[in-house]
C-alpha cells in the first residue's frame, strides 16, 4: 500500500500540473527551449494548444509535435492535446463545412404572425419571412437549396384585453400549401406560430461547427483530429501521449455567443435540434408534441414548464451520449484519457447558449471532472458582490461558492474520474496577476478538492505576446518565473495528499438543473454557501445519480466512495416525478432530507405526485427550513465534521481520508482579515501541521475537548494550513511548535538596488531609504518591473537559537539572505521565515529581494479591470525571538 505522506516527504509525489503550451509555428530552438522552461519549473506534463498555429494537422504542425514529443520523452513528461484548431472545441479542423448537409448544425426556430377573425378565405405568406429579415424560406421538407423544414404551424387564441396567450390552440400545419397558409380565421385575436427546422441559426462564430447532438456529426471531430494523432503516435498512446482536452464545447445556439441566460423562453433564439429529436419528444410529450413546441418560447404557465423540461432533458442527454461519451469511449479504447471542461459561467452550466445543458451529463464521459477560472471570474473578497470583468458582471456567489464544488463533486461521485478534478486556472487575468494571486486561486481550488491544474499558459511567441497574459516565462521577461517552481512544488505536494483516497463530507445538495427547467428554482450554490461559511463540507449531486447509483444504509446516503448524513433540496417549484418518489424512499429508509424554503408543488412532467408530496410533508425524517437557518439546524442535528469555536465565514476546509492518514486543509479566503479561532477535529490523538512549501512537519499543541482534538488556528490572509493525523506520521521527524517571546522592529537605513528580469542578478544601486515605501509610487519607479534588493544591518542581543523574521507587507515575492546564507522564498502572505541558527549576537546583515509583476511596465487591457498593488518591501520588518513549546 502506498504511503502518500512518505512519498511527499521523500520528494516522490506525482505530477498534477499540465499547463497549456501555445503553438504558433516557431522554430525548433524556441519549442525545445519552452519545453525546458516548463520542466525546470517543476512540471511533468504539457497540454499542447494549436489555436494560434497556422498549419494545424499540416506538415509544420507534425514537425512541431514531433519535437514536443521527443522533448517530453527525454524529460519523462506527458503530453496532452487540446483537440481542435479553434476555440471552442467543435470546429473539427474545418472539416464540418465539407461534410454532408445532414451533419451540419441544426436548430429549431420559431416565428409568429398575429391575425384577427372572423376572416374566411384568409391566407398567410409563410415563405416570405425572409423578406422581413426573419429566417430563410420555409418548405414542407428539407431540400438541397437549404430551405427550412416546416415542423408545425399552430394558432393560439389571445386575450382581447391584454394580448396574453390562452389555452385555445389549433394545429393548422396541414393547411400549408406551397409556402402559403390557407386558413379560415375564427372570430377573435390569434397568434400563428411557425416552427421550423433551420440550419442557419446560432452563433455566427460557430457556423461551421459540428452538431453535438448528432453522433455522426461528432464523428467528424474524431475522424479528423483524434484519428490523425492516433495514426502518428499510437505507440505512445497511454505512455508519453496522455490524452485529449476539449475546451468549452457547447450548443452555441444563440446569436449572442456568450449569453449566459440563454435558455428556453428567450424570445427570438433558435434552439439546438437533431434528427432524433422528434421521436424523443413524441415519447416524452405524446403524439401531439408538435402542437406544443411554441411553448419553448412562449410563457403560458405550467404547460410551458412541462415542455421545456422535456426538451432540456432530451438535449442534455443527447449531448452527453453523442458528444462527450462517444469521445471518451474512443479514448479509453485506445489507452488514453479524455478531459476538459464546458462553460460554467454565471450558471450557464445548466442552460443553452454557450452551455451544454447539464454540467454532470456534459462531462460524465470524461476521465476527470473539469472546470476553469479565467478573466477575473474569481477575485479575493468579491464572493458576494459582483465584479466587473472583461466580459461583464460576475455572479460572484456562483464562482466562489458553486464552481469549485460543482467540479469536485463530479470527481467524487463518478468512478471513472478516480477522484480527480482538473481546473484550468490563472488565464487572462493580465500582468497584474503574480504568484501571490496564483497561490490564492490555487488554495481556493485545493481546499475544495481540485487536485489537477492546467495553468494558462506558456507561450513560445516572442515577448510581448498580447494573447491573454500572464505567461509563465514570457521569453525570460517575467521576473517571477524563477520562483514559479515553488508554487508548483506546493501544488504537487498537496494534490498528492488529496488524491488516491476519499473525501469526507456530511451533506449532499441536489443539483438544480432539472428544477430550473421546470419552473421557479433556487441555485444549488445558495445553500452550499451557507454550509461552507459554517465549515460544513458538502457535495452537489445530480438527479441522475440519486436515481441510478445512490443508496441509503444506516441512515446515510452512499454514492461511489462518498457517504453523506443528509440530503438538502434547494427550493424547487417542480422536480421530476421519479425524483419526488426517490425522496420519499430516502426518507423511509432513514435519510434526513432538508427542503430549503418549501416543498415542491408538482412534478416536472405534469404527473400526479400529490400523494408523494403529502408523504414528504408529514414525514419524521423530512424538515423544511429557511436558507438562513439551514446551517444552524444541521449543526444542531449533528451533521458536521469540523467544530469551529467562532463564526468564520471566510474559513474554508476540506477533509480527505486515506487508510492510514487524515488530511485536513484550511484556508483563509479573506484578503485582509486574520482568522483566529479554535477548531475541534474528529480525531483522537496527535495532530501535525504540514508545510507544503518547506515540505516539513510540525507537531502541534492540542487540547482535548469532547473526546476530540482542539487546535488553535491562526491564518493570515492568503494563508493555508494542512493538518495531518494518523499512525503513519509516527517515525517521521517533526519540528516543535514555536512560541513568540520578544520583537525587534528594524529601523535602520536600507540600501536599495534594482534589476530587471533580463539582467538579474546584476543590480544597479538606486539609493537609500530610511523609511520603507511603495517603490511604484509616482515619485519613485512607477514603470519599473523586476527585483528590488534591500540591504541593511541590525544588532541582536538576545539568544540566537530560535527566531522568526517577519517582513510585514511585501509586493510580492520575497527571497531572503541572513549573514550571507539563504533563508528562503515566500510568494504570498504571511511573509514569515524561520532564521534558526543563522542569527548571531551582535551585528547581522539582512538582504531581501522583492520581485513585482510585469504590469508596471506592460499595463495591459486585462489588468485594467483590477486594482494595482504597490511594489517592494513595505514592512515593518521585525525579528521575533521564539522558543520551542512542549507538544
Amino acid at each position: 500500500m502506498r504511503n502518500r505522506l512518505m512519498e511527499v516527504l521523500a520528494g516522490q509525489e506525482q505530477n498534477y500540473i499540465l499547463p497549456f503550451l501555445w503553438q504558433h509555428g516557431e522554430e525548433e530552438q524556441a519549442i525545445r527551449g519552452e519545453m525546458a522552461r516548463v520542466h525546470e519549473a517543476g512540471i511533468g506534463a504539457v497540454c499542447v494548444e494549436s489555436r494560434p498555429h497556422p498549419d494545424f494537422l499540416g506538415p509544420k504542425w507534425w514537425t512541431d509535435m514531433d519535437i514536443i514529443m521527443e522533448e517530453a520523452q527525454a524529460r519523462g513528461m506527458k503530453v496532452w492535446i487540446l483537440d481542435d484548431d479553434h476555440f471552442p472545441t467543435g470546429h473539427a479542423g474545418g472539416k464540418v463545412k465539407e461534410a454532408p448537409e445532414e451533419l451540419h448544425r441544426l436548430f429549431l426556430g420559431e416565428r409568429y404572425i398575429d391575425t384577427l377573425g372572423p376572416a374566411k378565405g384568409a391566407s398567410l405568406l409563410l415563405d416570405t419571412l425572409l423578406m422581413c429579415g426573419l429566417r430563410p424560406t420555409i418548405s414542407h421538407s428539407q431540400n438541397a437549396s437549404g430551405k427550412n423544414k416546416l415542423i408545425s404551424v399552430v394558432a393560439v387564441r389571445r386575450n382581447p384585453s391584454n394580448g396574453a396567450l390562452l389555452s385555445d390552440c389549433i394545429d393548422i400545419t396541414e393547411l400549408v400549401h406551397d409556402g402559403i397558409l390557407y386558413w379560415d380565421i375564427p372570430e377573435g385575436y390569434w397568434r400563428v406560430f411557425i416552427i421550423s427546422e433551420n440550419k442557419h441559426g446560432g452563433s455566427k462564430e460557430q457556423k461551421d461547427y459540428l452538431n453535438p447532438l448528432d453522433r455522426d456529426s461528432v464523428r467528424i471531430l474524431l475522424d479528423t483530429v483524434y484519428e490523425a494523432f492516433y495514426e502518428r503516435y499510437k505507440v505512445d498512446f497511454g505512455k508519453t501521449f496522455a490524452g485529449f482536452f476539449s475546451d468549452e464545447p457547447g450548443f452555441y445556439n444563440d446569436e449572442k455567443t456568450f449569453d449566459f441566460n440563454s435558455k428556453p423562453g428567450k424570445q427570438g433564439v433558435t434552439l439546438p435540434w437533431s434528427r432524433e429529436m422528434p421521436a424523443l419528444l413524441e415519447q416524452a410529450l405524446g403524439t401531439d408534441f408538435r402542437k406544443l413546441l411554441y411553448l419553448l418560447w412562449q410563457d403560458v404557465g405550467e404547460q410551458s414548464n412541462i415542455v421545456r423540461y422535456a426538451y432540456m432533458d432530451i438535449v442534455s442527454k443527447l449531448y452527453a451520449e453523442n458528444f462527450c461519451s462517444q469521445i471518451g469511449a474512443w479514448c479509453r479504447a485506445r489507452g488514453v484519457e479524455y478531459i476538459g471542461h464546458v462553460l460554467e459561467d454565471n450558471n450557464v452550466h445548466a442552460r443553452l447558449g454557450p452551455g451544454a445543458g447539464h454540467f454532470f451529463r456534459s462531462l460524465w464521459g470524461q476521465d476527470m471532472s473539469g472546470i476553469d477560472v479565467v478573466l477575473w471570474q474569481i477575485v479575493p473578497g468579491f464572493d458576494e458582490l459582483s465584479f466587473r470583468q472583461p466580459t461583464g458582471e460576475t455572479d460572484s456567489e456562483f464562482f466562489h461558492y458553486g464552481l469549485g464544488k460543482l467540479g469536485v463533486s463530479l470527481g467524487h461521485i463518478d468512478p471513472k474520474k478516480q477522484g480527480r478534478t482538473m481546473c484550468e486556472v490563472y488565464g487572462a487575468y493580465g500582468w497584474t496577476e503574480g504568484l501571490k494571486l496564483m497561490k490564492w486561486l490555487t488554495d481556493h481550488m485545493l481546499v475544495r478538492g481540485v487536485n489537477y491544474f492546467v495553468p494558462h499558459a506558456f507561450t513560445q511567441k516572442a515577448f510581448p505576446d498580447p494573447d491573454c497574459p500572464p505567461h509563465m516565462y514570457a521569453s525570460g521577461k517575467n521576473p517571477q518565473y524563477r520562483y514559479y517552481k515553488h508554487l508548483n512544488r506546493y501544488i504537487n505536494r498537496i494534490s498528492h495528499l488529496i488524491s488516491g483516497g476519499r473525501h469526507v463530507a456530511t451533506a449532499a445538495v441536489l443539483y438544480h438543473a432539472e428544477a430550473e427547467w421546470s419552473g421557479e428554482a433556487m441555485y444549488f450554490h445558495k445553500p452550499m454557501k451557507k454550509l461552507m461559511q459554517h465549515q460544513i463540507d458538502c457535495d452537489v449531486l445530480p438527479v441522475d445519480v440519486l436515481l441510478e447509483t445512490a443508496s441509503v444504509k444506516d441512515n446515510k446516503l452512499y454514492v461511489n466512495q462518498e457517504d453523506y448524513e443528509c440530503l438538502i433540496v434547494p427550493y424547487a417549484e417542480a422536480l421530476p416525478a421519479s425524483m419526488v418518489r426517490r425522496l420519499v424512499q430516502f426518507a423511509e429508509q432513514g435519510l434526513p432530507v432538508r427542503f430549503v424554503d418549501g416543498l415542491p408543488v408538482r412534478s416536472s412532467e405534469g404527473m400526479d405526485v400529490s400523494d408523494e408530496l403529502s408523504c414528504l410533508a408529514g414525514h419524521l425524517n423530512v424538515k423544511v427550513t429557511t436558507l438562513d437557518k439551514l446551517a444552524q439546524e444541521l449543526i444542531v442535528d449533528g451533521h458536521y465534521d469540523i467544530d469551529v469555536e467562532t463564526y468564520e465565514p471566510y474559513l474554508r476546509n476540506y477533509h480527505y481520508l486515506h487508510d492510514d492518514l487524515d488530511v485536513f486543509m484550511f484556508f483563509n479566503e479573506h484578503p485582509h482579515r486574520i482568522i483566529r479561532t479554535k477548531i475541534v477535529l474528529p480525531v483522537e490523538d496527535g495532530v501535525y501541521a504540514y508545510d507544503a512549501f518547506q515540505n516539513q512537519l510540525t507537531q502541534l499543541n492540542v487540547n482535548r475537548e469532547r473526546d476530540r482534538n482542539a487546535v488553535e488556528l491562526i491564518l493570515h490572509p492568503y494563508d493555508s494550513i494542512v493538518l495531518l493525523h494518523g499512525d503513519v506520521i509516527k517515525g517521521f521527524a517533526a519540528l516543535p511548535q514555536l512560541i513568540l517571546r520578544s520583537v525587534l522592529e528594524l529601523q535602520g537605513e536600507w540600501t536599495v538596488c534594482t534589476a530587471d528580469a533580463e539582467h538579474y542578478p546584476h543590480f544597479t544601486e538606486w539609493g537609500k531609504l530610511t523609511a520603507l515605501t511603495n517603490m511604484s509610487g509616482p515619485d519613485e519607479l512607477p514603470r519599473f518591473t523586476g527585483t528590488f534588493r534591500y540591504e541593511t544591518e541590525f544588532e541582536w542581543n538576545e539568544s540566537a537559537n530560535q527566531a522568526l523574521l517577519d517582513l510585514g507587507k511585501v509586493y510580492e515575492t520575497a527571497e531572503v539572505w541572513l549573514n550571507g546564507e539563504p533563508i528562503g522564498v515566500r510568494i504570498c502572505p504571511p511573509y514569515h521565515l524561520e532564521i534558526n541558527g543563522l542569527l548571531k549576537k551582535g551585528k547581522n546583515k539582512l538582504v531581501i529581494e522583492v520581485t513585482n509583476t510585469l504590469v508596471k511596465d506592460q499595463r495591459d487591457f486585462l489588468s485594467s479591470f483590477a486594482q494595482q498593488e504597490p511594489s517592494g518591501l513595505i514592512g515593518p520588518v521585525r525579528v521575533i525571538s521564539t522558543m520551542m513549546s512542549k507538544a
